[in-house]
């Protein structure tokens, strides 16, 4: 991944899961962050663990990515601070439960906004940076964008739409040699689901579940997505890959498991 050495990378929800993880990774490898999450105290820990690993401190700055305002801020300061802009990780989402009967359309709207309408305003004013220096973007979408799951219904939709943006996107801006692509997790071990609903009992029933809907046996860990982000991120790694949305699920996509 020497390819993303002194790269500008912005990451969205970099305060804990798979943000936390993929700023730490990326760190390794020698990139120049802009972090940025809704946890101020959790923020400034990876902030000061990436600056323990690559001794430059990253820029970091809270954002409510659903709040426009927040996200025109936040793009106009982080080139204001690197001058530029190489890479974009559009990682911050939520998950509600409810199926159609049960899910309220607060809830939609909460999902679709986060999930989908913030990534949406990011690439927007991404795009004139990225065409300048024909970076990449790497959204994380979830499995539960290619297959059919119940009482996620909202989520869903979300990230299935976050797949076709991810798709269409990087057609219209192939012609600028800006690469678009997703990482499709399975299960993974973060606080994701537990926000979204489930106890500490329905949680562990739910990741031991995992022996069974996952070919592998196992819940995913976040450092696990935060290498096929690296990789798709990096020019040198995957130069020839765009509008690509790669599961890393172990292997949750090709079971159909009940």
């Amino acid at each position: 991944m020497s390819g993303l050495a002194g790269k500008i990378a912005l990451i969205t929800g970099a305060s804990s899961g798979i943000g936390a993880a993929t700023a730490l990774l990326f760190a390794k490898h020698g990139a120049e962050l802009a972090l940025t999450g809704r946890n101020e105290k959790n923020l400034e820990a990876v902030v000061k663990k990436c600056q323990e690993i690559s001794s430059r401190k990253p820029f970091y700055q809270t954002a409510e990515l659903t709040n426009e305002n927040d996200v025109e801020t936040l793009i106009d300061s982080v080139i204001k601070h690197y001058k530029r802009l190489d890479i974009l990780v559009n990682n911050a989402g939520i998950m509600e439960m409810g199926s159609i009967e049960k899910t309220t359309l607060a809830q939609y709207d909460r999902v679709m906004n986060a999930n989908v309408r913030s990534l949406y305003q990011l690439m927007m004013l991404a795009t004139p940076h990225l065409k300048e220096t024909e970076g990449s973007v790497v959204n994380v979408s979830s499995v539960v964008g290619s297959r059919s799951f119940p009482n996620v219904l909202a989520y869903g939709v979300s990230k299935a739409a976050v797949d076709q943006l991810t798709r269409c996107t990087a057609l219209e801006l192939a012609d600028y040699k800006v690469r678009v692509n997703a990482v499709n997790p399975g299960v993974i071990v973060t606080e994701l689901q537990k926000r979204g609903g489930l106890d500490e009992q329905a949680y562990e029933q739910f990741l031991k579940r995992t022996k069974e809907t996952h070919a592998l046996g196992r819940p995913g860990q976040p450092d696990e997505v935060a290498e096929a982000i690296a990789f798709l991120a990096s020019k040198e790694s995957s130069s020839f890959i765009t509008g690509a949305t790669l599961p890393v699920d172990g292997g949750r996509h090709a079971m159909c498991p009940r």
